[in-house]
């Protein structure tokens, strides 16, 4: 609440802009560099201890891919992370922040350590010409793998918290942030399901390096070589699938009741609740279609096609974005639980603002009391400090979309209706934040909302329109006797 809005009006304010980064560097780290890296490390040892060099030439190859789209795609989506929570969400950044800054400073010299073992690992890789040289290249590798899996484990901390911090709520100490209930489960869950997205990968970039009709040394051609990397993959894929489902089902066994509740919408959206039941006919299959590909392989790999590698390949980037989309969504309406809610609001704050007001406190805001002459402009201010987080006035999951869902497109909206749905809404609404101002601010953010209704006018954010800082509230008069 006290930092300036960043706003995007079309896109629901800009949390959007924070999902698809983060969705984007999850879909690439989780599989690339958690999943493959370890993998390619063991075909590179494997290559060694059995003199194989035909897999280590194709471990090279899918390894020079890897190392392309982690030291591009996923480093610049990590930065953006960074770069979106600050604009868009920068109240929740900065508490996580205070909590987690010896996990985030640990993490961030983890995470400058792998990019620097990424390098050395893949730039040295054809210098690594003698036994001596080749076992230290392997050691190389060992530690970027470690280093990849310490990066996540650092944040999956964070986000565990921000489900459900735990003993913190009570102690804030730093070591019960860490460890919060859903950490090893969710971590676990990660893991695994990183290996198994990476066997998949590496299997799926094998039949790619091995079309050619030239066999390679030892007379082992590229039949030999595919077969070789699928049976193995198919015992990472259904172990992995194992341990996917086992940390899996501990994972949601920890998840608050209360943010169960909101699965069905969180996974889906409000319209498609009835649909619920469908999407984990979809989770099945996709189980399904993982331990059949991990089963087909152990037989030959002709068995399995390289198209039918796009089906659990699609359907895992499915079930991990499905994932993230749901565990954000689920912890709502607290941005980190029980603690802050998803518009900044602390959880000790929220009655003492709804008896006193909201814009008198809040730093950023041109009035700092309602009246009719500037009822429209404190409900746009109040609509930028309790609103705006998640929702648009126009654009993608506006207000406006959804007052005329409830009360029509061709009729006139009671404002005392609205009113009172907004102070109640938390009630019947539970994954939406309860309202954080008093009833005069209520009424200010419904005239608003009429306003909005009847111009269509999008709202600008402080990056366009600059900064307005209300004056102080004015200080009684002294009078005679009150002088010294």
């Amino acid at each position: 609440m006290d930092f300036p809005s960043f706003y995007m009006d079309h896109l629901a304010g800009g949390r959007l802009i924070i999902g698809l980064i983060a969705s984007l560097h999850v879909l690439i780290n989780h599989p690339l560099a958690v999943g493959a890296y370890p993998l390619l490390t063991w075909m590179e040892w494997w290559a060694h201890k059995n003199n194989r060099p035909d897999i280590d030439q194709l471990a090279y190859k899918i390894t020079f891919i890897v190392f392309i789209v982690t030291t591009t795609v996923g480093a610049m989506t990590g930065v953006g992370i960074w770069l979106s929570t600050s604009l868009f969400a920068p109240f929740a950044i900065g508490s996580l922040l205070r909590v987690f800054f010896w996990g985030w400073f640990a993490e961030w010299l983890v995470f400058i350590s792998e990019v620097g073992l990424i390098l050395w690992w893949f730039l040295t890789w054809k210098k690594a010409n003698t036994p001596e040289k080749k076992r230290k290249h392997i050691k190389i590798g060992v530690a970027l793998s470690i280093m990849s899996w310490l990066t996540m484990a650092l944040i999956v901390a964070v986000l565990g918290f921000m489900m459900k911090p735990g003993e913190w709520n009570q102690t804030r100490a730093f070591w019960d942030a860490m460890t919060n209930p859903l950490y090893a489960p969710q971590l676990g869950f990660r893991t695994f399901i990183a290996l198994m997205m990476g066997a998949v990968f590496v299997w799926f970039a094998t039949f790619f390096f091995t079309k050619q009709k030239r066999g390679y040394e030892q007379g082992t051609g590229p039949r030999q070589l595919r077969n070789w990397v699928v049976y193995r993959m198919s015992h990472v894929v259904l172990v992995s699938l194992l341990g996917t489902y086992l940390f899996g089902t501990w994972y949601w066994s920890a998840i608050p009741e209360t943010m169960k509740a909101n699965s069905s919408v969180a996974l889906l959206t409000q319209e498609f609740m009835s649909w619920h039941g469908q999407f984990q006919s979809l989770l099945g299959w996709t189980i399904l279609v993982f331990a059949l590909i991990g089963l087909g392989g152990l037989g030959s790999s002709f068995l399995i096609p390289r198209w039918a590698l796009l089906i659990p390949s699609l359907m895992g980037i499915w079930l991990l974005g499905h994932f993230e989309r749901a565990r954000e969504f689920m912890r709502k309406p607290w941005v980190i639980g029980e603690y802050m809610y998803s518009n900044g609001v602390h959880k000790d704050e929220l009655a003492f603002l709804q008896s006193e007001g909201l814009l008198k406190h809040a730093t950023y805001a041109k009035h700092r009391e309602v009246t009719e002459a500037n009822k429209v402009e404190c409900g746009k201010d109040v609509f930028m400090l309790a609103c705006s987080r998640c929702h648009s006035t126009t654009g993608l999951n506006g207000v406006i979309e959804k007052f005329t869902a409830m009360y029509g497109a061709d009729k006139d909206w009671d404002s005392g209706g609205m009113a009172l749905f907004i102070q109640g809404m938390h009630q019947t609404r539970t994954f939406m934040p309860p309202f954080p101002g008093n009833d005069k601010e209520a009424e200010a953010l419904v005239a608003f909302i009429q306003q909005v209704r009847a111009t269509r006018e999008s709202l600008p954010g402080a990056q366009s329109t600059g900064v307005v800082v209300a004056p102080p509230p004015a200080r009684p008069a002294m009078t005679a006797s009150s002088q010294p």
